[in-house]
């Protein structure tokens, strides 16, 4: 799968997502989430698409906390460059969910297992074995913290943690809706228009959200909150939601059995 991150100039990050894109086996992991998550529970996408969009929105919250003068945690304790950083969290984001092949329960911790040969494969020859520990070393955190009650205690797990909660876009919730499960989780995902990144105004990232319900805000209060609250992103972050237009009805009619 080609994950379509904007590699930038940062030559190294371009090797390990060349990487990412040709391995059959990360493939095939990604897939059997997939199908543990949707098949086997019911609910939403932990597959390719998903890996996608959470690299994707964590190199850019990275990308933004950089620009606004925040240090990355591999940089600040190890030595290592933002490039260096950036690795990391495309590496935690790629692999954080591929222990649902195992199990959903404990995933987090399970996907360590299966990440941390992957990891070796995909740093090979790129860095000396002291700095290939320390980026192996950093993404598993990011891998391991990246569970709700988890306190990260970098940067770059921060991000990925904040990234993982902020694919909640209304298409991605269309799969557990569409069971016929109209719960208020399920309700709320569908009510989330739009997440846009950007600069803050006082702080150095804005999550703009656009609703067409107000029943996404237990999306936001219930997940996002609880997640960002959780992170080392927190004192970073301003997120703004509003509803756009006349109020959407999602459910029609609901009824208790």
């Amino acid at each position: 799968m080609d994950l379509r991150v904007p590699v930038r100039g940062n030559e190294r990050l371009g090797r390990v997502v060349e990487r990412l894109d040709r391995s059959d086996a990360l493939d095939a992991l990604w897939s059997a989430s997939n199908v543990m998550a949707i098949d086997r529970m019911q609910i939403n996408d932990h597959g390719p698409i998903h890996i996608r969009i959470v690299a994707n929105i964590g190199l850019k919250l990275l990308r933004l906390l950089v620009e606004a003068g925040i240090t990355p945690s591999a940089v600040a304790h190890h030595g290592l460059d933002n490039d260096d950083a950036e690795i990391i969290v495309v590496l935690a984001c790629a692999l954080h969910d591929i222990g649902h092949v195992i199990h959903r329960r404990d995933h987090e911790a399970l996907s360590l297992i299966l990440a941390a040969p992957l990891i070796d494969e995909f740093l090979r020859d790129i860095y000396d074995t002291r700095s290939a520990a320390i980026v192996k070393g950093e993404t598993l955190h990011a891998i391991y913290a990246h569970q709700r009650e988890i306190q990260p205690l970098t940067i770059e797990a921060g991000v990925v943690k904040v990234a993982d909660a902020l694919d909640m876009e209304a298409g991605r919730a269309r799969i557990p809706f569409s069971t016929g499960e109209h719960t208020i989780h399920s309700v709320s995902a569908m009510a989330i228009r739009k997440v846009t990144l950007g600069a803050g105004e006082t702080r150095p990232i804005k999550i703009a959200i656009e609703m067409s319900n107000s029943a996404g805000i237990f999306q936001l209060d219930n997940l996002l909150r609880e997640k960002l609250k959780n992170s080392t992103l927190a004192p970073h972050v301003e997120v703004i939601a509003e509803i756009a237009g006349d109020e959407e009805k999602i459910v029609e009619r609901y009824s208790i059995d």
